[in-house]
């Protein structure tokens, strides 16, 4: 048994070696629509408005390309919620998904909150990340998640994990990253925030697997 485990290291090298192989051998797979038509205009009887990122924040995210929507009942009102979806045809060094976790605290936002919500998919319930934000006096409730490669996923391990092997055996990391954002107001807040975020993450589910590579 000794004479095994010493080898063990040596195996768990191999592994990793043959996982990141592919890394710098993938395809780049371009959606199949463009995210600003497969995602409805109207959702949760919200109207979008499309947002530019800025140049930095392009040069930071390294997305291959972008959604960035705000959504209100009408022209004058508050927004209601917030969607932004960053695709990646290939991640490369230098151009991967950033974690919300290490973007929003960077951006001035304090995780007050962190755990997992379950939500309806087209083929059964998804879980996603839900986090409670708080910024000077706001407060902001976020889910988000990543899909592509037929999977959605939400624990950051499990990405990381199937990244690499899909990379490795399919030359594949084509991925998307969905955040949904919706301020919290008045007593009832988080509940309410709650409700119209997993209904919003129900719309965009297949909206955004009708945009992504086969």
């Amino acid at each position: 048994m000794s004479r095994w485990l010493g080898w063990a290291p040596a195996a768990v090298f191999g592994v990793g070696a043959i996982l990141t192989t592919g890394i710098d051998l993938q395809r780049a797979l371009p959606l199949r629509i463009p995210l600003g038509q497969a995602i409805p205009l109207e959702v949760a009887g919200s109207v979008g408005r499309d947002l530019e990122l800025s140049p930095e924040e392009l040069r930071v995210a390294g997305v291959t390309t972008y959604l960035q929507r705000a959504y209100a009942v009408a022209d004058t009102a508050p927004m209601a919620f917030s969607v932004y979806i960053g695709y990646y045809d290939a991640q490369v060094e230098g151009r991967t998904i950033h974690s919300p976790k290490n973007c929003l605290p960077g951006a001035g936002w304090e995780a007050l909150a962190s755990t997992t919500t379950t939500v309806a998919g087209p083929s059964g319930p998804v879980t996603v990340n839900r986090y409670i934000l708080q910024r000077e006096t706001a407060q902001a409730l976020v889910l988000y998640w990543y899909q592509g490669r037929g999977r959605v996923e939400a624990d950051e391990y499990r990405v990381k994990w199937h990244l690499l092997r899909d990379a490795a055996l399919r030359q594949r990391s084509d991925e998307a990253l969905v955040r949904i954002v919706v301020p919290m107001r008045g007593n009832e807040a988080e509940a309410l925030a709650l409700a119209l975020a997993e209904h919003v993450a129900s719309s965009l589910l297949p909206a955004v697997a009708r945009a992504l590579p086969d």
